[in-house]
C-alpha cells in the first residue's frame, strides 16, 4: 500500500509495512517539505556530502521502497520510518522540523487507531475530500465505491491473483465493458493530464454508480464460479462490467444523453456542447 498524506497540503508519499506494523515515509519528500526546495533530490545529495555520518546511517538504515512517481511510475525510492525521519531532521535546519514531528507522530497514531477500527480511516477520508469540495452525496458515493473496490481486489486475491498489473488489466475489462472505454481513454476524455490523477476522484454521480454496479457484479459472479485460471478471470470482468454497460446504455436512452462525461475536478470549464460525449 503507497497512500499520500499530506502535510500542510503538500504530498508525502508513505507505505505501511505491514509485517513492521509501521510507516514508512519517502525521504525525498520530506526534504521537500521541510526545505521548500524546488530540487530536493539535489538537496539531498548535498547535505549528505557535507555530513557523512548522515549518509553513513542513511546507507545503512534507510530501505528502498517502491513508490509511485508523479508521472505514475513505481519506482524504488529512498524511505525512512519515524525514527529514522529524526535523524534526518536534525541535519536539515527548518522551522517546520518541531510541527512535523508532531505530525509524524500523529501518523503513527492515527493509524493505530485505524486498525482498532476501520470506521475511523473512512472517516478521516470524508473530511479530506469536503476539504477538496466535494459535496456530502458525491463524497458518501465515492467511499461506498472504495469498498466495493476492495471487496473485489480481495476476491481476486482469493482467485490467485495479486499485483497490479493484473489488476489494471481486469479493471480495465469491467472499464471497457461498462463504458466503452479503458481507465486511461477514460483520462484522456476529462482532460487529466497526470497519469497519477484518479479518474474515479474526477468521476459524475452517475459515473461512479455504474463502476460500483461493474465491480460489485464482478465480485458476485467471481465468488459463485471462482475462476481459476487468469483468462477465465477476465471473462468474469467482461461479463460484470457488460451487466453495468446494459444498464448504461438504457439510462442514457431514457435521459436521452450520455453519461460519459469530460467534467473533471480541475477547475476546468468546458464547452457546453463538450460536456457530455454522444
Amino acid at each position: 500500500m503507497s497512500p499520500v498524506k499530506l502535510f500542510e497540503n503538500k504530498k508525502v508519499r508513505t507505505f505501511w509495512d505491514e509485517a513492521e506494523q509501521q510507516w514508512y515515509f519517502s525521504v525525498i519528500d520530506i526534504i521537500a517539505v521541510l526545505t521548500d526546495s524546488v530540487n530536493p533530490t539535489d538537496y539531498l545529495k548535498k547535505i549528505r556530502k557535507r555530513d557523512e555520518s548522515l549518509n553513513s546511517y542513511l546507507g545503512t538504515n534507510c530501505p528502498q521502497v517502491e513508490m509511485q512517481t508523479q508521472t505514475g511510475k513505481k519506482r524504488k525510492t529512498l524511505a525512512g520510518n519515524a525514527e529514522q525521519l529524526f535523524r534526518i531532521i536534525q541535519s536539515i535546519p527548518s522551522p517546520k522540523a518541531e510541527p512535523f514531528k508532531q505530525w509524524l507522530a500523529k501518523v503513527g497514531y492515527e493509524r493505530v487507531q485505524e486498525i482498532e477500527n476501520p470506521e475511523l480511516a473512512q472517516e478521516r477520508m470524508k473530511v479530506l475530500y469536503e476539504q477538496k469540495g466535494y459535496s456530502k452525496d458525491w463524497i458518501d458515493k465515492r467511499l461506498r465505491g472504495i469498498a466495493i473496490r476492495q471487496n473485489l481486489t480481495d476476491e481476486w486475491k482469493e482467485r490467485g491473483i495479486n499485483n497490479d498489473h493484473d489488476f489494471a488489466i481486469l479493471t480495465a475489462e469491467i472499464s471497457k465493458a461498462t463504458f466503452g472505454l479503458t481507465p486511461s481513454e477514460y483520462k484522456e476524455v476529462k482532460d487529466l493530464v497526470k497519469k497519477s490523477s484518479n479518474l474515479r476522484d474526477h468521476m459524475t454521480d452517475l459515473e461512479l454508480i455504474f463502476t460500483m454496479l461493474g465491480e460489485k457484479v464482478t465480485t458476485e459472479i467471481s465468488q459463485k464460479e471462482k475462476p481459476e485460471t487468469f483468462p477465465k478471470n477476465k471473462q468474469v470482468a467482461k461479463r460484470g462490467g457488460r451487466v453495468a454497460g446494459n444498464a448504461r446504455r438504457e439510462t442514457e436512452k431514457e435521459l436521452g444523453r450520455s453519461i460519459i462525461s469530460t467534467e473533471n475536478f480541475l477547475g476546468k470549464a468546458p464547452d457546453d456542447e463538450k460536456k457530455m460525449i454522444k
